[in-house]
């Protein structure tokens, strides 16, 4: 039973927005201090804040399953999601331009709409949290976690974690990054065995929770552990000290109560990943009306130009290893891999059409793609999507391959502004790197900022 799951703060944020309203609905109705223009109904603008103040606090992350967190961190987190939102609610609501009066009892509403919601959310919240680390003390509810390491700094580290329950975890045993040694057990726990057999004491014992605790030579294990692990539902910690393994690659976040540093599993704030689904849509769709003509223009061109289809059509791996068909316009001959099988575009490659090599050097050969992103399928930033033969393949060759799986794939992404057209295999270990500093630093600036450099790749017609 996990009680940091997301379902037990919906049930909570339910109960208490609706005591929030009926207080609300008594200070406005019972006490006499302002005068009403119309009844108030209690049960369905009742069921209308619900539903806004939940979209409010889903956009604002806070119904996000992670560990307990410290009262204050969690107050400031909801001081700021109904401070925000109470400001949209008034701007919605509230505002009345053609009568003064009407205007200052708004303002006064609002002020007291903040002071409720605040104080029954964060007194609801900050409860719950207390309870929970009330049962982390009694021993209740804990995450079962391992420690990955068998030197003095696992087991100090080992010691340290026993004198903060509060964190809630249950330390189940050691894994050694060796396959034998002598000693198998310190203070009642046991080396559950080596690095080679984390993944199926993951799925025996149902651990949760993975403590990194390397020393200084053996930081090159990290990224091995990090892929062993990667098909499983599991959160990362690490000792501070090797922050600088990952810096500028991994988003960390401090933990409550104790000097460990998370790996993030989020890409983005909630709120932002609506907000990039919401650009996606209204981009895609205005982007396809303005191209309609010049998209007719280049069909025409490429039925005079060369043999075959218009489009492009192949399948690729998307979120998650979901297959999709992605389209663009055809840029070389008819059945260009009918004789050699899957293999990468060179870049003299004598395969390419003469329209196909003004359309990749423009990048217009890609439009097609916006309906792919108005599916769903991709978005306008993103790792670029790979077919399934060549993704199985870098997944046994490259670790920590698969972490681009964890996005919608792009159209353009940091790696194509920074690199070209994959080539070999060396090319993508490259452009995996800088896919990897997207995914874990994903947000909406630098999303603007790739979709600048495209645009000016577009210009200069710089594309491959």
């Amino acid at each position: 039973m996990d009680l940091t799951n997301r379902k037990y703060l919906f049930v909570i944020d339910i109960i208490l927005l609706g005591l929030y309203w009926v207080a609300y609905y008594l200070l406005r109705t019972k006490t006499g201090v302002w005068e009403l223009n119309a009844e108030i109904d209690l049960l369905f603008p009742m069921l209308a804040i619900i539903i806004y103040w939940m979209s409010i606090f889903f956009l604002f992350g806070l119904y996000r399953a992670q560990q307990i967190k410290s009262r204050a961190d969690e107050f400031i987190q909801i001081f700021k999601a109904v401070s925000i939102g109470s400001i949209l609610l008034y701007i919605i609501v509230f505002v009345d331009d053609g009568n003064s009066n009407q205007n200052q009892l708004s303002r006064i509403l609002m002020i007291y709409h903040w002071l409720l919601i605040l104080i029954f959310v964060s007194l609801g919240r900050i409860s719950f949290i207390t309870y929970l680390r009330k049962m982390y003390l009694k021993g209740k509810f804990l995450r079962q976690a391992l420690i990955v390491g068998w030197d003095k700094k696992a087991k100090e580290l080992f010691d340290e974690l026993n004198t903060f329950p509060a964190l809630g975890l249950k330390l189940l045993g050691f894994i050694s990054l060796k396959k034998s040694t002598e000693q198998s057990i310190y203070k009642s726990s046991n080396l559950l065995g080596h690095i080679e057999n984390l993944p199926a004491i993951i799925q025996k014992k149902k651990v949760s929770e993975i403590i990194i605790a390397l020393e200084s030579t053996d930081h090159d294990k990290l990224l091995k552990i990090l892929e062993l692990c990667e098909p499983y539902k599991v959160n990362f910690k690490i000792i501070p000290d090797m922050y600088d393994v990952i810096s500028g690659q991994l988003r960390t976040n401090q933990l409550y109560g104790f000097p460990l540093i998370e790996i993030s599993h989020r890409q983005m704030q909630p709120w932002e990943s609506v907000l990039k689904r919401i650009i996606d849509i209204i981009f895609s769709t205005i982007m396809l009306l303005i191209t309609l003509p010049l998209s007719i223009l280049i069909s025409v061109a490429i039925k005079i130009d060369s043999r075959g289809p218009i489009f492009f059509k192949q399948e690729r791996v998307g979120c998650d290893g979901d297959i999709f068909i992605m389209q663009k316009f055809r840029t070389m001959i008819h059945n260009a891999e009918y004789e050699t099988g899957p293999i990468w575009s060179t870049q003299n490659d004598i395969r390419i059409t003469k329209i196909g090599l003004f359309l990749r050097r423009t990048r217009l050969d890609e439009i097609p793609q916006l309906l792919n992103v108005l599916k769903g399928e991709m978005s306008l930033v993103g790792p670029r999507p790979e077919r399934p033969y060549f993704v199985e393949k870098f997944k046994k060759e490259i670790p920590f391959y698969s972490r681009r799986l964890k996005v919608l794939p792009g159209i353009t992404g940091w790696a194509q502004i920074k690199q070209g057209y994959d080539t070999n295999i060396t090319d993508v270990k490259t452009k995996l790197k800088f896919d990897l500093y997207y995914i874990e630093n994903m947000s909406l600036r630098i999303d603007l900022k790739i979709l600048f450099n495209t645009f000016y790749t577009m210009l200069m017609g710089r594309g491959q």
